[in-house]
């Protein structure tokens, strides 16, 4: 089975960290995000993923130069202009000659969902397209997803007031297709596959979500990327795990790491302090820094003090500075 996964975003939520690195390959766990996505796919039987881009595909190529990626092959299909999600999607499938049953799946979503499964309910129903839906405690934060009985579509309803929401389920950003919702989307064009496509399929009746209590993450914001890396940590995902410090990280004796992803060629200092934060590959942690609840691309500087942060690659924090809740350098 071939997959197509949205991977065109500008990771504009998660700036200033995508200033250097793509969304797709920060690392979750010492690896990155993608391949996670990607093994998560192969382990419910996808061999090959296409990967519909918005730029370049040289930052991809370089991280896998055989064409493979988390067991499957890889295919880029970089668009000539914007396309939004539904463009993406049709654009992406004509490119990799896709004429059969395909998942879709957001770039940024980590879930422990076993697509195998979402394919098999999506054939019982003799559906154009599944949609993996998950329960949420505030479902007036999202567009929620109304079903009937049997698991058809009746409606989307956007942001309801708390209280009047049909149900609790949203929308998870991994679908199943047959190749005739394209026909849903108007080639070439931008097409939002969530506001367009889907109430139009809906409406033809052949619609179908999927409930699931999986473990489930968007990661494309700060917090929640940092802890979709801290889930890692314990037995909260099925498959996913990593160890809190790489092993080609430099981490004094005296310094403290509390419930912390610490990455490759890192160097913490003597005397510094992490808590609920994930440092990324060749950040250095000055001596007797203090940094919670933080991602770290960059520099903290001794006697530093920093929570709720997050500093890019170029990010550099001064000696004995106390920050709160800002991006280092600042985002427009």
């Amino acid at each position: 089975m071939r997959a197509v996964v949205l991977v065109g975003g500008f990771g504009t939520r998660l700036r200033p960290l995508t200033n250097s690195v793509p969304k797709p390959m920060l690392p979750v766990g010492h690896m990155p995000m993608i391949a996670r996505l990607v093994g998560r796919l192969t382990r419910g039987g996808v061999t090959e993923v296409v990967l519909a881009l918005g730029f370049k595909p040289e930052p991809f190529m370089e991280a896998f130069p055989d064409g493979r990626c988390g067991g499957a092959t890889l295919r880029y299909a970089v668009e000539p202009e914007p396309l939004d999600t539904g463009g993406a999607i049709r654009f992406a499938a004509e490119a990799a000659g896709i004429d059969d049953t395909f998942i879709v799946a957001n770039g940024d979503v980590m879930t422990d969902l076993d697509v195998s499964a979402l394919v098999v309910q999506h054939r019982r129903f003799g559906a154009d397209a599944t949609l993996h839906l998950i329960g949420v405690d505030d479902p007036s934060a999202f567009g929620v997803v109304d079903l009937d009985e049997h698991g058809r579509v009746r409606s989307f309803v956007e942001k309801p007031p708390l209280g009047t929401e049909p149900s609790n389920l949203i929308n998870a950003g991994t679908y199943v297709f047959e190749p005739s919702v394209l026909d849903h989307i108007t080639p070439g064009e931008r097409v939002s596959i969530e506001r367009d496509t889907f109430p139009r399929v809906a409406a033809a009746g052949g619609l179908f979500g999927v409930p699931t209590d999986d473990y489930w993450i968007d990661a494309g914001r700060p917090d929640l990327y940092r802890a979709a890396n801290l889930d890692l940590l314990g037995d909260l995902r099925h498959h996913d795990r990593c160890e809190a410090i790489h092993p080609d990280a430099m981490v004094a004796a005296s310094a403290v790491v509390e419930n912390s992803v610490v990455g490759p060629d890192v160097v913490v200092d003597a005397g510094a302090t992490l808590v609920d934060s994930v440092i990324l590959a060749g950040a250095h942690i000055g001596a007797g820094a203090t940094v919670r609840e933080s991602l770290v691309m960059g520099r903290v500087g001794a006697r530093a003090g920093i929570v709720r942060c997050t500093v890019g690659a170029e990010g550099v924090v001064g000696p004995a500075a106390v920050l709160t809740s800002v991006a280092v350098p600042p985002v427009a």
